[in-house]
């Protein structure tokens, strides 16, 4: 198996729904890094979540999500949450309804046995998620961050994974 193969199998999906303003900053960082030409893993657009993601997710020996969610932080703050942190943040306060389609997502895979062992959430506080096309400069902000953190992720598990094989 090549290091490219291997590094493949870190899946990076990023959600939201790009009408609610920073609700879609996971779909608007998943651009950034596509148009940054990352070629290290590979990049879902989730939009708003649903089960179609199940056979991307159990494929993936690692999977990165980055969302909007409450972390009752500024907004454009970032929080990274590992394994079974990402099922506690899922399961508190929520602020979209891709949050629960997320835990349900995450929640089949492990029912079927095939959740990816490393996982992570990139999760960045919105600050407004009414009607309109752009995030708000704060979390827009947050944009450079969130990439940066995501590629040292996944460069990390690509490692990691090609190490084990």
């Amino acid at each position: 198996m090549t290091a490219a193969s291997t590094a493949r199998k870190v899946l990076v999906i990023g959600v939201g729904n790009t009408l609610l303003q920073d609700d879609g900053i996971g779909v608007r960082v998943t651009e950034a890094l596509r148009a940054g030409g990352e070629d290290g893993f590979e990049i879902v657009d989730g939009g708003t979540v649903g089960l179609a993601l199940l056979p991307a997710l159990e494929d993936a020996e690692a999977a990165i999500v980055v969302d909007a969610s409450e972390l009752g932080a500024e907004p454009g703050a970032m929080r990274i949450f590992y394994g079974e942190a990402i099922d506690r943040q899922l399961s508190g306060k929520r602020r979209t309804v891709h949050e629960v389609a997320l835990a349900d997502l995450f929640s089949a895979a492990s029912l079927r046995d095939r959740c990816p062992a490393r996982r992570a959430l990139v999760a960045i506080q919105p600050g407004c998620t009414e009607w309109g096309l752009d995030p708000t400069e704060a979390v827009a902000a947050a944009i450079p961050e969130a990439c940066r953190a995501i590629r040292a992720l996944a460069l990390r598990w690509g490692k990691e994974a090609l190490h084990a094989a």
